[in-house]
């Protein structure tokens, strides 16, 4: 009974650890997941390189970005203030 708790929990972690990397944007040179704060480089074959992997690539870059936190923008907003009528 113990030992199909243990390879239950173990599989349900493997398959949430899959699901949240398939929704994770990668680098197309090393497969690493950008930091936040990093600058990502984003080419026309809808890819991204890394900082660290730009100068792997031969082709320019059609645009550049910084990665964000998953809440940016979103966590927030701005408040509306009322008018003072004069």
């Amino acid at each position: 009974m113990r030992r199909s708790l243990l390879d239950l929990s173990r599989r349900l972690l493997h398959t949430g650890m899959a699901r949240m990397t398939e929704e994770r944007d990668t680098c197309s040179v090393c497969h690493r997941t950008p930091l936040v704060g990093e600058r990502v480089h984003h080419y026309a074959d809808d890819t991204l390189c890394c900082s660290l992997c730009v100068a792997t690539r031969s082709e320019p870059a059609q645009s550049s970005s910084l990665v964000h936190h998953s809440e940016w923008g979103h966590a927030v907003k701005p408040i509306a203030r009322p008018r003072i009528a004069a």
